[in-house]
């Protein structure tokens, strides 16, 4: 109501009215508004008034972003807040624990130590008061003094970095994280707090200044971080749009890679065109470090290696027929089909030149068919014919076929040679559609 009735005195305040409009009309005459004197006062009267509204806009009102920023902040120390109160509700029960413990104590050095100090320690234990489910809070009671000592440092770092976050210094909780003991603060719980605090604006986001810092610290450990922390990393970097880190982190960091963090850069380079040569040598790594050899030959495939990817496929052992047809069906090259069908150091070729052929035409890649087409068009007629002698997987009915495709896509040439070449054959004849028997399947199979 408050904030109405000032909005309502503003307006009263600058809006002109009836009367003041009346009264206007009153004090300028005709005499006066010929008279140059009246006008310059009445000019410095406005002149008054607009400095006067001026200040007044610049005193009694804001811009609308300023609420909009202002909101993102209250959010943010909302959020802060909270996370002020759960520390406080655990601070309030390890002080609890502490009374407890320095009481028992005290009474224990009040009657002269006459009980077993082990004794003690273990009402200690099953005070409930004190116990709790912390497992840290059991180290505390070993026997081993280093054990006890060790819990001690755990149980600082844990409450130093829950007051660096309820303070909102998320770059000193991140350092803080990343060089704990142990790595007990390098999580997925400790992760899940960074991401709770979302975008801060002109600040860099929280979660990806705590990936920064457990993946800079990562080489002074034994063990790598562990999968789930590399994906998330990784997928909060693209995120960011920070290739360049996401670049480090694969190249020079120890981390645990998977498929699915492969997969996450992979389909970044699909999306920005720009950074695709790059995504898909990261992606390569990854998928050679998990030996994903299938997917790491697509990624050789589609930066135009055509060279390593044929030495990647005649050195790998797991890579069959479909593998490779799935392949050239993912990355049509007419280079990298026509060394897949051509013999290589003396050796049959590792695809059917005929059979795939008819796969690309099958499968509505007509523009690569054509491509390959058009080269075999180029050759020799004897090149033509070594080609249909030797494709020993793809019989002459496939053969007619492909002669039939070739006439009906503008290769005539390249029909007849096919044609005369599968008549040149001793005891064959041409066959018809309604001719089912392959009459050469006892030389082909």
């Amino acid at each position: 109501m408050e904030n109405l009735k000032f909005w309502q005195q503003s307006l009263q305040h600058w809006c002109i009215t009836k009367e003041e409009r009346s009264n206007l009309k009153q004090r300028m005459t005709l005499q006066d508004s010929v008279n140059l004197e009246a006008l310059n006062k009445h000019k410095q009267h406005l002149d008054d008034k607009y400095i006067n509204l001026k200040q007044d806009m610049l005193t009694m009102y804001v811009p609308a972003q300023k609420k909009a920023d202002l909101d993102e902040e209250m959010i943010v120390l909302l959020k802060r807040r909270d996370i002020a109160e759960n520390l406080n509700k655990d601070l309030q029960f390890r002080h609890q624990r502490l009374q407890v413990i320095s009481h028992t104590l005290n009474s224990w050095m009040k009657q002269n130590m006459r009980i077993p100090f082990q004794d003690v320690m273990e009402r200690i234990r099953k005070t409930k008061a004190i116990y709790g489910d912390d497992s840290i809070i059991d180290e505390l009671f070993e026997d081993d003094p280093n054990k006890t000592k060790e819990a001690i440092v755990m149980l600082y770092y844990i409450e130093r970095f829950n007051e660096l976050i309820s303070l909102g210094e998320y770059e000193r909780a991140a350092c803080f994280a990343a060089n704990s003991p142990k790595r007990i603060l390098q999580n997925t719980g400790t992760m899940n707090k960074f991401k709770v605090i979302g975008k801060i604006r002109g600040k860099p986001l929280p979660l990806l200044l705590f990936f920064e810092a457990i993946f800079n610290t990562s080489q002074a450990f034994k063990r790598p971080i562990n999968a789930d922390l590399t994906l998330e990393g990784i997928k909060c970097g693209l995120s960011e749009e920070r290739l360049d880190l996401v670049t480090h982190w694969v190249t020079q960091e120890k981390l645990t890679f998977s498929e699915k963090a492969g997969d996450a850069i992979f389909a970044y380079g699909e999306q920005h065109t720009y950074h695709k040569p790059r995504c898909l040598a990261l992606a390569q790594i990854i998928y050679n470090e998990c030996g994903l050899h299938k997917k790491a030959l697509l990624c050789l495939c589609k930066q135009g290696q055509i060279h390593e990817a044929m030495e990647h496929i005649q050195q790998s052992k797991d890579i069959n027929i479909d593998d490779l047809i799935q392949l050239i069906t993912a990355c049509p090259q007419i280079d990298f089909i026509k060394c897949l069908t051509e013999e290589r150091d003396g050796k049959p070729p590792l695809l059917s030149f005929g059979l795939t052929l008819l796969h690309l035409f099958s499968v509505d890649m007509k523009k690569v068919g054509m491509g390959l087409l058009q080269e075999l068009s180029e050759s020799e007629k004897d090149v033509i014919e070594h080609l249909v002698m030797n494709d020993l997987f793809c019989s002459l009915e496939k053969w007619q076929e492909i002669a039939n495709i070739c006439l009906q896509n503008g290769f005539k040439n390249l029909f007849n040679d096919i044609m005369s070449t599968l008549r040149s054959q001793a005891g064959v004849s041409e066959i018809s559609e309604d001719d089912t028997i392959n009459v050469m399947e006892h030389v082909f199979w």
